[in-house]
């Protein structure tokens, strides 16, 4: 018997075996769901290893347990408050324990949000807001609001900026000095600044900005010159990092002028994408005004969100880990990975071969480094690629931002799931990358265009 192409399809498998998938068109009709799967599998199959992807900060493994709970919880929507109140509930606690853990020093609020962004973008829009009411009730003008912060920021900062009409004051970098402090922003301040923005860990080489120092520069100008200039700390990476691996830094609400707080659950937080976290330090440091109240869900409720509907799983798989590891096991973990990195940085000065950048230094867990002298015919960005083509290894090779963009360095984040061994085959693979350029050159020499890295946010 010959079977005909839809029997054969049925016993042996599907058409897109030899045909082209679904990409332009709305298909016509469906497939089963063996099939499905199949054609989806194949398609992913070819992404990069997570396990290997050594450029993102977001997590890529979660235990079993948390696994499950994010499977089982799927379906609820977090917006609807009226119909899942316990998935709310388990928000707010997640956010009085990161005012707890960020020494908040009475009642404060906050809220979960898609990733740092959405965090960003509200955090900073309560700055503008209450800039405009600091200025309404001296009877002064509210028209050129501007923002200050280093060029050592993530992009959201900038697209703040544009989306909602302030003026972005940004200190350059320098080669050698790649993150900013107190004397950089000085010149910038005045009375139409709605805040200053500190990094707690930036993407480029995982360092902090001097916030305590700029602190204290807003406390003499307000107590010199009346001026009330807020800090907002960008902690997207070093939120989870800090309090745990250098609990005696002061960077978060123990110093006065720091009033709000963004950090990423789904970087140090261990928890997969997205989420994210915006605390305050008192109630009253949240504009009231974009607090909206609605009752169509079925209860009264107060929103403070760019985003409307949004699974609830993620906060629950936060709240999973803040009773899974609390403290103790959250600070085993940072510092099972730094010391990995510790690792990995001390191979990397021992090969001769490279510059390890500021591992001296408080430091996210990750390497940042470049190569030594002149290496004729190949750059950063070749060692990437080789490490890529030859062992699926992803270490991001980038230059800096201005005025630091002749400075290009690679960076490895080294996670949780980064065993030493691990770290031992990533040195000898990087070695042997060497190796090969060294015979054949590369194709990235002269390149030397600006990079604004994505991290998950």
């Amino acid at each position: 018997m010959t079977l005909d192409n839809t029997q054969a399809q049925a016993l042996y498998g599907n058409r897109f075996a030899t045909e082209r998938a679904p990409a332009t068109v709305f298909p016509t009709s469906g497939m089963v769901p063996t099939d499905a799967f199949r054609l989806l599998e194949e398609d992913l199959s070819l992404e990069g290893d997570p396990q290997r992807n050594l450029a993102t900060f977001v997590t890529t493994w979660m235990e079993p347990e948390a696994q499950r709970i994010i499977a089982e919880n799927l379906h609820r929507n977090f917006i609807d408050h009226a119909e899942y109140p316990i998935s709310a509930e388990i928000e707010q606690r997640c956010v009085r324990m990161l005012a707890d853990l960020f020494n908040a020093p009475g009642e404060t609020t906050g809220c979960r949000t898609q990733g740092s962004s959405e965090a960003i973008m509200l955090g900073a829009l309560s700055l503008k807001w209450k800039w405009k009411q600091r200025r309404e009730a001296e009877n002064a003008s509210t028209d050129r609001p501007n923002l200050v912060f280093g060029a050592d920021v993530h992009v959201v900062w900038e697209k703040f900026c544009r989306y909602f009409d302030v003026e972005p004051r940004i200190v350059p970098l320098a080669e050698n000095k790649y993150t900013i402090g107190p004397d950089d922003v000085a010149p910038h301040l005045d009375e139409n600044t709605i805040g200053v923005v500190g990094v707690l860990g930036t993407t480029f080489t995982g360092h902090m900005d001097d916030i305590a120092g700029m602190n204290q520069l807003l406390l003499d100008l307000k107590s010199e010159r009346g001026l009330d200039i807020p800090i907002h700390v960008d902690g997207a990476s070093g939120g989870f990092v800090w309090p745990f691996l250098y609990p005696d830094t002061r960077w978060d609400f123990r110093l006065e002028q720091v009033r709000s707080i963004n950090v990423s659950g789904h970087k140090y937080g261990l928890v997969y994408p997205g989420i994210g976290w915006l605390v305050f330090r008192e109630t009253a440091d949240l504009a009231e005004d974009l607090v909206f109240y609605e009752n169509y869900l079925g209860k009264t409720d107060a929103t403070f969100t760019l985003n409307f509907s949004t699974g609830a799983a993620m906060v629950l798989a936060q709240y999973y880990n803040f009773v899974r590891l609390g403290r103790e096991g959250y600070t085993y973990v940072m510092q099972q990975m730094k010391q990995n990195a510790t690792a990995l940085a001390e191979n990397l000065k021992a090969g001769g071969r490279f510059e390890v950048i500021g591992s001296d230094l408080e430091q996210l867990p990750l390497v940042a480094f470049r190569l030594n002298g002149d290496h004729e015919g190949y750059d950063e960005s070749d060692v990437s690629w080789q490490l890529s083509a030859e062992r699926g290894w992803m270490v991001p090779a980038y230059t800096l931002p201005p005025d630091a963009e002749k400075v290009k360095i690679m960076r490895a984040l080294v996670k949780e799931t980064m065993s030493r061994e691990q770290v031992e085959r990533l040195t000898r693979d990087i070695a042997e990358a060497c190796t090969t350029l060294d015979a054949k050159g590369g194709a990235h020499h002269r390149e030397r265009q600006q990079t604004k890295i994505g991290t998950g946010f």
